[in-house]
């Protein structure tokens, strides 16, 4: 039997700045592949290709990726500012629809940083434009400088809710990850259920409340050392079981 498809949501780029491509990250693509066990399937997230009805035939589950444009504030009743940073209007239109369909069908998502917040806009939540200027809070952003493997290096505890459902899959109350963000969860939409914060209060971890299917999502970068990784790993397998059980159920359907 062929494995299940997760769509990837890609991000669009300009290579050597003047070539517009879609694009996704390799270690999202591996991760889907060698922890998941899943078929993973870049999307190009442009409403003008791509249709959310055809997508959640075509694919079982979605990735929900990190990205460096933002949601827009409008799509949560604010106006923009220079502290909104670079936006992409193309895959709001495309991400935000598809988050509530999958939602409201149980189909799985697992939301990563920007995805992550995406979630929060499209379940009526809204985000703050710079969490490292809020009082107290510590600057989650990438390094500007070093290697790779130093950008995603582990830098924070996160504390998760006991009992909850990132303590179930994660077998743990605290866990190490990186951080790599700018933007964060101001209000969480309501039915958005915070479960991990970072030592300052930051959202970490979320899911969606009564929703049927897999919803979990996380400010970090999981896909860093996603086979390797003790927090890593049981995200992507548990996603991965999530998306094998929606295909079979859906293969019984047809």
């Amino acid at each position: 039997m062929s494995r299940p498809v997760v769509g990837i949501i890609g991000n669009a780029h300009e290579l050597n700045d003047r070539y517009p491509v879609h694009a996704g990250g390799t270690m999202n693509s591996e991760a889907v592949a060698q922890v998941a066990d899943c078929v993973p399937l870049v999307i190009p997230a442009d409403p003008r290709l791509v249709r959310v009805e055809d997508l959640l035939e075509v694919c079982d589950g979605f990735l929900l990726t990190g990205g460096r444009p933002n949601v827009h504030p409008s799509e949560y009743g604010q106006e923009e500012t220079p502290a909104h940073g670079a936006f992409d209007r193309a895959r709001d239109a495309v991400a935000l629809p598809l988050i509530r369909a999958c939602v409201d069908r149980g189909q799985p998502i697992f939301g990563i940083c920007r995805g992550f917040q995406e979630v929060n806009v499209a379940m009526g939540g809204t985000l703050h434009p710079e969490i490292r200027d809020l009082p107290g809070r510590m600057n989650h952003r990438m390094p500007p400088e070093g290697t790779l493997e130093e950008s995603f290096a582990l830098r924070h505890i996160v504390r998760l809710t006991e009992g909850g459902r990132f303590h179930q899959v994660l077998g743990a109350t605290e866990v190490m990850t990186n951080t790599l963000h700018g933007q964060g969860i101001c209000q969480p939409g309501p039915r958005i259920v915070i479960e991990g914060r970072a030592e300052d209060g930051t959202p970490e971890a979320i899911h969606v409340a009564d929703a049927p299917g897999f919803t979990l999502s996380v400010q970090w970068h999981p896909e860093w050392n996603a086979a390797d990784d003790p927090v890593s790993r049981p995200l992507f397998r548990a996603f991965g079981d999530a998306v094998r059980a929606w295909a079979a159920a859906a293969r019984r359907v047809r």
